[in-house]
């Protein structure tokens, strides 16, 4: 069947593979459903002129294809996993179709969460605390003196929809903490554990 892209006016559709970038674009975001990209890593990546990305960019927001949020004074894109044409837009441009869940278009790993802060951030704990529980959701741990480990913390309580209990602590407060045994820390690992972000192996050490 061949389809006459100049038929359709006005839709969606002839937006979304009306040109070589965009296509390009849908096939960086759908491949990678879980990942956020900023407009100059897209370009090196699809080997298109800025420009030109920016125009397309701003076509599939208006379709809502894509979202953006601004992080450190960069603007990082991703595919909007709650839009109904998702599914369809993986099931079309991923390569790991037969293993990619549902859940893993909805869900976004917490080393995506992670990338706008890995120079400050030296290790995460996210903790499974149900209703009612007492303790922490996460446990950051990194340099926060320009504040922007606490400028994320509030970005990810949105991404998550909803308040989120977390502490931050130096690498070496940490380290420290650990090495006498302080009860908080010990808590912390004893609690049900769903992910640890830990690149120096300041936890697991």
């Amino acid at each position: 069947m061949i389809i006459r892209m100049s038929k359709i006016a006005n839709t969606p559709t002839e937006k979304l593979f009306g040109s070589k970038t965009r296509a390009k674009l849908l096939n960086l975001f759908f491949e990678n459903p879980e990942k956020s990209f900023y407009v100059r890593e897209m370009t090196r990546v699809i080997d298109e002129q800025i420009n030109s990305v920016r125009r397309e960019l701003l076509n599939l927001e208006s379709i809502g294809v894509i979202k953006n949020e601004t992080f450190d004074n960069k603007v990082y894109y991703s595919a909007n996993n709650k839009h109904p044409f998702c599914r369809p837009l993986v099931d079309i441009f991923s390569k790991k179709i037969n293993t990619l869940s549902d859940q893993d278009i909805r869900e976004t790993t917490w080393e995506e969460y992670c990338r706008p802060v890995k120079k400050y951030l030296k290790g995460l704990i996210v903790i499974n605390r149900l209703p009612g529980q007492d303790g922490i959701d996460l446990l950051i741990i990194g340099n926060d003196k320009t504040k922007k480990l606490t400028r994320w913390a509030e970005v990810i309580e949105k991404k998550q929809g909803k308040p989120i209990n977390y502490v931050i602590m130096s690498p070496d407060d940490f380290t420290y903490r650990k090495s006498v045994r302080d009860r908080f820390i010990l808590d912390v690992l004893e609690m049900e554990i769903t992910e640890i972000i830990d690149p120096e192996n300041i936890i697991k050490s």
